[in-house]
This record gives structure tokens, C-alpha cells and sequence, in this order.
């Protein structure tokens, strides 16, 4: 169809068959999206009319195109389902009758039209099954089911079967009551009885087309949903396992069998799956022959249906101990689908569906009373040996040259498989215990010491994986093969990049043992160095030197200038990437703090003066993108050792360490911290506006402020007057965020607060202006102010009596920040007055800022609580519940006057539910979830979604 210009058309046009056409050709060729946009709202509203009662006929007759027909069906659904009261009761049956005509008309297509009137009837049919149609399955029955001919069969057939197949999908997306939804379910499911011979009958037809078939099993699919009675259903399950045979129909067959086995009702009829069991297994050798033939998609559609069999039901068919043979047989043959040969993901796809099996099995037998779970170990220890065995044949490399060919895509693919690997063997690890390691360890060993027995890399690679696997997250400490394996690493040949990596990351996850056996640890730590000078393997290799740093700082010692002397001579080649390069940072200031105390300002100095000696330089040169890029890298290098140069707990190995510690003026990160201050400071002047340089910068004192705490003291003047520049210069959040920093270090120290203080007047009287002005713009800046003041009410809330500071200010302020859209600043502003209403009966200015405008307060939350606060119901709850607790009085009197006007704060309440809620609140001053609770099904009312579906995902 060619584009035509149209009219355009306004609220005032007669809702007409003429107009809607109009309106449509608009929407679907005009290429102006402001026209399309008009003609979509006027067809809502055309949708919305009474008249759409009449057009949508019109719209449905032949000799309209297939895009006027699919309106037409989509607005006669919409009237079902959502202007249902406006028809009068006496016309139900008429329509009743039009519609499913108009299915059987359009039982040959336009598929889109018959499968909107299919959905159009299903609503029809909920609407009414309960009371006036309560035959409508059998009517359909009835309806559908004559004809003369195969073809005329077949399309009656589609139609019937397209119904039956939207009708269950129609009740589970539609809002209705749980207890009508209930009741709907039931009375669809009594039919099921009566629809599956049918179905059946249709199924084993010869004369049957495929898509008629494909049909009756989307149907099944559909109707198990309900609950119904599997026992009823082992017919059609049957039927279903024979049309695999069905190439065209395997994909369907598969997915109705996995659909069936996984519904976790069926564990009601156990005999019903104990039935399916021989099919599964039966499966076994078309599954052989699939892999012979290479055939990815039957292997992958034949392991699913094993694997939701054994998944979905492995605690029932455990609990089946006389049929214990089959249910082994059915794990022999998810082993089997797991060791799927070749290389996942692109010899095959299928061995990653198996992995959760896995960990079902083995928590289902540990779950079992002790005589089972005794009889099932036997059974399963070994065939969990076999599988540790699979895994890591999986989880190999390819050879070098094939692995090169793969695409970016396979290789990520292939790294997320082996993690998913490792997990599972730490899963395994929990049932086979110490001789699961042992056994790797023995294997490892035949592979570098047996000179008959010829291997790979890649098999060398995959037993340490296995190593590093359970090593990560499992305590090795009492192994006795871990001696022998930190042994056996050095006589590895790493002419690998992958195997190199694999060495690394296995020697860090022992990082915690070799704190626990530091004779081992110069082995160990020599591997490392050796290879930090190889950028391959940057990730891998200072990772593993800085656990080594973090866990083993008290035996550091003796190597810190192997240490020193190595990680220098990288950074100065620049060998790692940035983000290497701060974790590096990092593990050098775990180093340093290990050192003796005269020993740690030299080596930082060391360390830091090249660094500082280019920070000066670009302090003193015109602002460029190179210079910022540069300025950014050294203040990261700068604030990274910082983060973990911590001599304040870095020292619990050593005797007497309280007067081992500096006068705060001669710490190192001070004196460090004071000579490049200035230097900050000019820097910042230049990079005011850029947040980055300035975030940057702030991150320094941050970092340094975490580890010093108080040993910070000296820089705190400087510091405030830093920030009080920067931030009257030009507001950013990080400035807040520093601030804060100091509120919590030195809110009880009398004789360094008072500069923060003055800082706290500053900033906020600033920030009041930026709301003043319009803080639309500055969420960040809202948000940090709203967690900056939360800070101070909790660490120092007497400051807000001494007048300088206004809680008002930070009251109204509050006020305004409720109504941002973003949820982290919302989250900040119900934590703030959270905390502010707690102080209600303490501060006196608590107390009268509430008492004026607490109407207000509530006001405000209860709007928020009204709108998409999805995600923010716990906090605003707390609100609210805080309010309850410390000012009850103002709540009773109060919160029926916020809720008084009239469509607020929703057009969907009833007087009734508001005074309801009133109770509610006003009642729970004990329980904080109870008052969540409440404040939830308020938030689903006002959001016209009450109902638990909706409510369980909040």
C-alpha cells in the first residue's frame, strides 16, 4: 500500500470506520514521527470509545488489508478485557457467537488477526466461565470440530487449538484477584479430562499436517501450566517423546517435554514420572548418534529433557529407593552429556546445561536421613570422581592454533564455561573432601615427574585449575599435598601463555596458606617476580603479588627489596596497564607496612618521587588532554598505596606495636601527604571544572584519611580550607564526600573539629543555594549533601546547636530532594530524615522544625510512597515507621490531614483504603516490617496493582 497524505485527526473527530482507517495509515506511513505519534494517542482513544464496539466488525471484513483486520481484533480484545461492564449483560451472547465466527473465518490466516480473536475470546471466556458460559470449552469443542476434508479438518483444527493454546497463556498474564484466578484455574483444569483424548486423537492421525501437530503440543505445553493432572497427560507425553523422531517437530517435542517435566507440581505423581524415566533413558541412543553425527541441536534438545528430569525431580526419585538403578542409570546419562566430546562453545553446547544438576544431586543426598544419604554415597562418590575427571577434560585448552581461530565471542564463552567449572568442582569438593586433592595432586605429579607417560600443557593447565578452583574459596590449610605442590609448580615449563596464567593464579589462592608456611614462601614469591616483567600476564601475575602482599605482609620482610626493586623496574618500563598498575600500588603498600619503622619513609620516597617530580611539572604547565590523562594516573598511583600503607593495622605480629607507631607528624603518608599538597592544590586551581581530576584528587586524602584515621590530624586544617575553596569555587558530590569522611573521623575530637565545623557551615550554606537555584541539575551534589548530614546527626549532632548550622536548611533541602527521579539520591534523603526524626527529643530545632512543617514532611513522603517507588518502599517504610515511633503525636494528628485531598497521592484510592491505611500506620510502632508491609500494599493501591504477584518482585 502506497502513502497517502491524510488527514489529521483531532479530538473532535466522530470515532468512524472511515476515520480509524485514516488514522491507521498514518500510524503505519507517515514518515513523520510527530504524525505517527498523533495518529497512536487518537487510536487509543478510539480504542477507548463506546463506538469501538461497532468499528471493530468493520475493520475485521475481507476486503480489508491484514494491518486494518490486526487493529480491529486488538482493539475487540482490549474492549474485552478492560471495558468488559460497559456491554450490556443481554449482548454477551451475540458476541459470544460473532467472535467465534470470526476465529472460524479467519482460521486460515492472516495468522496475527486469528491469533489477536483467539486471544479476544479467551478473555471472553474468563470473563464468563465461572457464571453464564460455563460450558465454553465444550461449546468450543463442538464448535470447532466438524468440517469435511483433511484441509478443512486441519484449519478447523488450527483454530480450535490456537484458542485452547492462549486461553491458559491469557490467564497468567491477566491482573485479577488471587482467589478468582484461583478459581478460573480449577474450573479450566476439570476440563482437561475431555480435552486430551481429543488432542490425542489429533496428535495420531496420519492425516494430521505438521503445523496442527506443533499446535497440539504448544497446547499441552499451555495447559500443563495449570496444574493439571499429570497422570491424565501420560498419553500425550507419550506422543510427545515419538514426535522427536519427527525432524520437523523435534524442537516443539522438546520444548512441551521439558515444559512438562519441569513443573514442580509433577513431583504429586510420582508414578506418572517414574513412567517417563524409561523414555529419558531410552533417549540414550539417539543422543549417541547425534554426537556421532555431530548433530549440536538434537544433542542439546535430548540432554534438556535429561537434565529437567533429574533437576527438576532428583529429591523425589531419590526418595524412590527401590528404583535406585534407574535413577543412576539417568545420571550416567547427564555425565555423559557433560563430558559432550569436544570444545564448548564450538564443538558443542550442551555440557553447560548439565553443571546445576550437579549441585542439586549432591545437596539433595546430603539432605536425606542418614541410612539413604549413607546408601547413596557408596552409589555416588565414585561416579562424583568420574565427573571431577570430565570437568577438567572439559575445561581444557584447545591447541595453540585452534584456539587462535576462534572468535572473541567463543573465547569469552569459553572463560565464563571453565568459571562455571570451577565452581561446581568447589561444590564437589564439599562431598569428596581432602581425596579430591590428593587425587589431582597424584595425577599432577605422574604428568611432571613420569617421563613415560607423555602430556600437554593443556593437561598440566587443567589440574592446577582444578587446584586454583577449590584452593579460591575452600580452606586448604590442613592438606598435606599442598607442600608437595607448591614443589612440584618450579619444575613446570611455562612456555604458555594460558598454563603461565594458570600457575599465577593458583600460587595467589594459596596465598593464605604460604602466611601459614612462610618457608615456602620464597619459592613461591620468586616465580612471581619473575614473571611481572611479562605484560601477557599483567592481570594474573600482580593480582597474585598483591594476595601474596595482603596475606603473607608479617614474612615480607627478607624480600621486600626483591619486591621493591622488581615492581620499580616495571613501572618505569610501563609495562601493565593502568588498572595493573593501581593493584601493584596497592600490594607495595601492604609491603611497606611491614617494614621497620625507619625504613618505610625511605622506600616511599623511593618509591613516589619520580612520581612527584612529574605531578610537579604538569602543576606547572597549561591544561591539555595529555596533561589530565598523566595528572589522573599519578594522583590514582598516589592514592592506590595510600588505600593499604596502613601502619595503624598493619601490625597486630608485632610485640609492643602501640609504641611502635609514629608521632603524627612524622608518618610517612603525612610527611608525603604534606609535601604534595601544594602541589594538589595549584593542580586543582587549573582543573577546577574537571570532575575527574578533582574526584582524583579528593580519592588521595580519602584513601589516606581510611588508614591514617586519626593520624591524619596535622592536614585537617588545610584539608577544610582546601575544600571550602574548592567547593564555593565550583560544588561537586566529592567535596561532600570528603567531608564527610572527616565528620567520621574527627566528629569526638574537640581540638580538631572546629575547622569541620566551619566547613559544614560553608558547604551547607552553599549547597542551600544550589536548591535554591535549582538542584535539578546536581543530583549527585543532592545526594551527597543529603549522606553528609546523615553522617553528622549520627557522629555529632550537638553541632547543630550551636546556631551556625541551620537544620532547617538541611530540612527543606530534604524536602526538595524527594522529588528527584534518581533512586540513589532518594534513598540518601529517606536515610537522612530517618536519622533526623530519631533526634526529635533531643535537638529542640528537631522538634520545631517538625511541629511547623511536619504536614509537609509527610506530605512529601506519602507522594513519594504514591509514585514508581519500586525500590525505595524499605527505605521510605523506615521514614515512616521513624515518624511512628519518635513523633506518634504528630502522626495522629497529622497524617488523615495529608491524605485529605481529594486524588492524593492517587487518583485510584477510595476514601476507604485511605483511612484504612491511617489505621494501619498509626497502630505499628513496634515492628519495622510490619510497616514495610504496609506501606507496600499502599503503594500498590495507588498504583492500581494490588495483588501478591506484583508485590513479591518489589
Amino acid at each position: 500500500m502506497s502513502s497517502v497524505p491524510v488527514q489529521q485527526p483531532s479530538d473532535s473527530t466522530e470515532f468512524t470506520v472511515e476515520a480509524v482507517e485514516r488514522a491507521l495509515q498514518q500510524l503505519y506511513y507517515d514518515p513523520d514521527m510527530t504524525q505517527k505519534n498523533v495518529a497512536q494517542k487518537w487510536l487509543s482513544q478510539a480504542q477507548a470509545s463506546p463506538q469501538a464496539w461497532l468499528f471493530c466488525w468493520a475493520l475485521l471484513r475481507p476486503d480489508k488489508v491484514p494491518e486494518i483486520q490486526f487493529f480491529g481484533a486488538s482493539t475487540l480484545h482490549a474492549k474485552i478485557t478492560r471495558h468488559w461492564t460497559d456491554l450490556p449483560a443481554e449482548q454477551h451472547e451475540s458476541l459470544r457467537s460473532q467472535l467465534i465466527a470470526e476465529v472460524g473465518r479467519f482460521s486460515c490466516g492472516p495468522k496475527m488477526v486469528l491469533t489477536r480473536l483467539c486471544v479476544a475470546l479467551a478473555s471472553l471466556i474468563l470473563h464468563n466461565l465461572l457464571d453464564s458460559w460455563t460450558t465454553a470449552v465444550p461449546d468450543l469443542l463442538r464448535a470447532f470440530q466438524g468440517g469435511e476434508g483433511s484441509v478443512e479438518v486441519d484449519v478447523r483444527h488450527q483454530a480450535l487449538l490456537e484458542v485452547l493454546v492462549v486461553l491458559p497463556e491469557e490467564l497468567q498474564i491477566r491482573k485479577l484477584p488471587a482467589e478468582r484466578r484461583a478459581h478460573l484455574q480449577r474450573a479450566l483444569a476439570q476440563e482437561w479430562s475431555s480435552l486430551c483424548p481429543i488432542l490425542r486423537q489429533i496428535l495420531r492421525k496420519e492425516t494430521t499436517a505438521g503445523q496442527v501437530k506443533e499446535r497440539v503440543l504448544r497446547c499441552l505445553s499451555s495447559w500443563l501450566a495449570l496444574d493439571v493432572d499429570l497422570g491424565e497427560s501420560e498419553g500425550l507425553l507419550q506422543d510427545s517423546f515419538t514426535l522427536l523422531k519427527e525432524r520437523e517437530l523435534f524442537d516443539t517435542a522438546v520444548e512441551t517435554l521439558v515444559s512438562a517435566i519441569s513443573q514442580c507440581d509433577c513431583q504429586r505423581f510420582v508414578d506418572s514420572l517414574l513412567k517417563m524415566m524409561p523414555q529419558v533413558l531410552a533417549l540414550q541412543e539417539p543422543l549417541k548418534k547425534s554426537v556421532q553425527d555431530r548433530d549440536m541441536e538434537t544433542c542439546h534438545g535430548i540432554c534438556r529433557i535429561a537434565v529437567a528430569l533429574g533437576e527438576t525431580h532428583c529429591r523425589t526419585l531419590l526418595e524412590q529407593v527401590d528404583q535406585w538403578q534407574g535413577f543412576q542409570a539417568l545420571v550416567s546419562m547427564i555425565l555423559s552429556c557433560t563430558g559432550m566430546p569436544g570444545h564448548y562453545p564450538v564443538d558443542e553446547t550442551s555440557s553447560s546445561l548439565t553443571l546445576t544438576f550437579w549441585y542439586t544431586l549432591q545437596d539433595d543426598i546430603m539432605s536425606l536421613d542418614t541410612e539413604k544419604q549413607t546408601l547413596y554415597l557408596q552409589v555416588y562418590r565414585p561416579v562424583y570422581f568420574q565427573l571431577v575427571e570430565v570437568l577438567l577434560h572439559k575445561a581444557r585448552f584447545p591447541s595453540d592454533q585452534e584456539f587462535t581461530s576462534w572468535s572473541s565471542d567463543d573465547k569469552e564463552q569459553f572463560r565464563t564455561y571453565r568459571v562455571d567449572i570451577s565452581d561446581t568442582l568447589m561444590c564437589v569438593y564439599e562431598l569428596l573432601g581432602p581425596e579430591l586433592l590428593r587425587n589431582l595432586y597424584d595425577k599432577l605429579g605422574v604428568l611432571l615427574t613420569d617421563t613415560t607417560h607423555s602430556s600437554s600443557w593443556q593437561d598440566v593447565e587443567a589440574l592446577l585449575y582444578g587446584f586454583q578452583s577449590i584452593a579460591e574459596t575452600v580452606d586448604v590449610s590442613y592438606s598435606d599435598v599442598i607442600p608437595g605442590l607448591i614443589g612440584l609448580i618450579p619444575l613446570i615449563t611455562a612456555t604458555n601463555v594460558q598454563l603461565a596464567e594458570t600457575i599465577m593464579l593458583t600460587i595467589g589462592s594459596l596465598a593464605e596458606w604460604l602466611a601459614d608456611h612462610s618457608i615456602m614462601l620464597a619459592g613461591a614469591l620468586r616465580l612471581v617476580l619473575q614473571a611481572l616483567s611479562n605484560a601477557d600476564l599483567s592481570v594474573s601475575t600482580v593480582s597474585t603479588l598483591k594476595r601474596i602482599c595482603r596475606e603473607c605482609r608479617h614474612h615480607l620482610r627478607p624480600h621486600a627489596n626483591d619486591i621493591l626493586t622488581a615492581s620499580q623496574e616495571v613501572l618505569v618500563k610501563q609495562i601493565h596497564k593502568t588498572t595493573q598498575i593501581m593493584w601493584l600500588m596497592q600490594a607495595l603498600g601492604y609491603l611497606l607496612s611491614s617494614l621497620p619503622d625507619e625504613e618505610i619513609l625511605g622506600k616511599l620516597l623511593s618509591l613516589l618521587s619520580p612520581h612527584i617530580q612529574q605531578l610537579e611539572r604538569l602543576a606547572n604547565e597549561t591544561p591539555s588532554p595529555a596533561s589530565k590523562l598523566s595528572t589522573l594516573h599519578i594522583l590514582g598511583l598516589i592514592s592506590s598505596i595510600f588505600s593499604t600503607l596502613d601502619l595503624n593495622t598493619q601490625r597486630e605480629g608485632q610485640e609492643d606495636s602501640r609504641n611502635s607507631h609514629f608521632q603524627p607528624h612524622a608518618n610517612p603518608v603525612v610527611v608525603v601527604l604534606q609535601q604534595v599538597f601544594p602541589l594538589i592544590q595549584t593542580l586543582l586551581s587549573k582543573w577546577l571544572k574537571e570532575t575527574e581530576v578533582v574526584t582524583a584528587a579528593c580519592a588521595v586524602f580519602e584513601k589516606s584519611l581510611k588508614t591514617l584515621i586519626r593520624d591524619f590530624a596535622p592536614l585537617v586544617d588545610q584539608l577544610c580550607e582546601l575544600i571550602g575553596q574548592l567547593f564555593s569555587s565550583y560544588p561537586q558530590a566529592c567535596a561532600l564526600d570528603l567531608t564527610r569522611q572527616l565528620v567520621h573521623v574527627f566528629a569526638c575530637e574537640k581540638e580538631h573539629f572546629p575547622p569541620i565545623a566551619a566547613l559544614l557551615e560553608l558547604v551547607t550554606s552553599i549547597t542551600m543555594a544550589i536548591f535554591q537555584h535549582g538542584a535539578r541539575d546536581h543530583p549527585d551534589v543532592a545526594d551527597s549533601f543529603m549522606q553528609l548530614h546523615t553522617q553528622v546527626m549520627k557522629r555529632k549532632p550537638d553541632v547543630y546547636l550551636t546556631g551556625g548550622l541551620d537544620i532547617k536548611v538541611v530540612f527543606y533541602c530534604g524536602i526538595l530532594s524527594f522529588k528527584f527521579p534518581e533512586t540513589p539520591t532518594v534513598k540518601s534523603t529517606c536515610l537522612l530524615f530517618t536519622e533526623l526524626i530519631s533526634h526529635c527529643e533531643d535537638l529542640p530545632e528537631v522538634r520545631e522544625v517538625l511541629q511547623e512543617d511536619g504536614l509537609l514532611l509527610l506530605q512529601t513522603l506519602l507522594e513519594s510512597i504514591g509514585g514508581q517507588s519500586r525500590g525505595l518502599l524499605e527505605h521510605q517504610s523506615e521514614v515512616m515507621f521513624s515518624v511512628s515511633r519518635y513523633c506518634p503525636t504528630l502522626l495522629s494528628l497529622q497524617l488523615r490531614d495529608a491524605l485529605q485531598p481529594p486524588g492524593f497521592p492517587s487518583a485510584l484510592l477510595t476514601p476507604e483504603q485511605k483511612e484504612h491505611f491511617c489505621q494501619q500506620v498509626l497502630r505499628e510502632q513496634l515492628s519495622k516490617w510490619k510497616m514495610r508491609d504496609v506501606i507496600k500494599e499502599f503503594s500498590l493501591l495507588c498504583q492500581g496493582l494490588p495483588g501478591v504477584e506484583y508485590a513479591a518482585s518489589y
